[in-house]
């Protein structure tokens, strides 16, 4: 999407992901499952046993790479944003991601957490170079913020960008909705 507003984009990955295998999940009794990630919703469709009963994910993007009927989207993209719209009793819940997801919907509803996956920070091939970097989640912060650069970044989210400034990262931007179109909408909004 970048590339074509005419920017120059190199692509510079700060992590891998490692499945962690936990065998067969079995997803008849829950009421809700719900999906904060894109590889969490793959990792979980790649082990489900049954179909959940009903589902939630947070972005477009996370619905989409589940494949299966959604019925929850919620407006903001994070968690805060899906416990404000999920039907309260929620009954018993599945959250699967990684294991190093922040534990807020645990906390709040009660629901059983399942790590699907790690992230491991890496460091690029070559030295970054740039006007500008684009951070995904919390995790890419903290990796980037590992490497000591100061290429000022633009933020895919609330916890993203806290994590970033946290580590002491230059934040120039946050998306205002927490996906692709926010991001780019970000990076056209810094380097205006």
């Amino acid at each position: 999407m970048l590339e074509s507003l005419g920017f120059d984009v190199i692509l510079a990955p700060l992590l891998e992901l490692e499945p962690i295998e936990t065998g067969p999940i079995d997803l008849r009794p829950y009421d809700w499952l719900v999906l904060t990630s894109i590889t969490g919703a793959k990792e979980l469709r790649r082990r489900a046993v049954g179909e959940p009963r009903r589902v939630a994910a947070i972005g477009k993007a996370t619905a989409e790479a589940w494949g299966g009927e959604i019925d929850l989207v919620p407006t903001v993209s994070t968690q805060e944003g899906l416990l404000a719209e999920l039907p309260r009793p929620a009954g018993r819940v599945l959250f699967a991601g990684a294991e190093d997801a922040r534990r807020l919907l645990s906390d709040q509803l009660g629901a059983d957490f399942v790590p699907l996956y790690r992230t491991r920070a890496v460091r690029p091939e070559r030295p970054l170079e740039g006007d500008l970097v684009v951070l995904a989640s919390a995790s890419a912060a903290r990796a980037y913020a590992a490497l000591e650069v100061s290429i000022p970044t633009v933020s895919i989210g609330p916890e993203t960008t806290a994590a970033a400034k946290a580590s002491g990262v230059r934040v120039a931007g946050e998306a205002r909705t927490h996906d692709l179109d926010g991001l780019v909408e970000a990076v056209l909004s810094a380097t205006a």
